[in-house]
């Protein structure tokens, strides 16, 4: 008999070195930089804060997943909008993205 797992236990997400600032470049050449790099850099000090407190990066490398979401989804939002479909009814976006817990 053995005391080791039958499973692995999957990491938690880590972008790769430089992921928020290739993000910060994205988002600044998106149309829509005037909203989100303003709202990307409060989230992104809010986090930098809550992993000093925390000493871990699991806050940095949530906003990075979030937005990386974000910016992955905006295509398919745009091309809803454009339809001129219902869109009375919403959803969450962190229901949508996998929200934190």
């Amino acid at each position: 008999m053995s005391a080791q797992p039958d499973h692995t236990p999957t990491a938690p997400y880590a972008p790769a070195p430089g992921a928020a600032a290739e993000l910060l470049a994205q988002l600044r050449a998106d149309r829509r930089a005037e909203r989100w790099v303003p709202a990307f850099e409060r989230d992104w000090a809010k986090a930098l804060e809550d992993a000093h407190h925390a000493f871990s990066l699991t806050p940095l490398h949530e906003v990075v997943r979030t937005w990386q979401l974000r910016v992955a989804a905006a295509p398919a939002v745009d091309a809803f909008m454009d339809s001129g479909q219902d869109d009375s009814e919403f959803v969450d976006v962190d229901d949508a993205l996998g929200g934190r817990p």
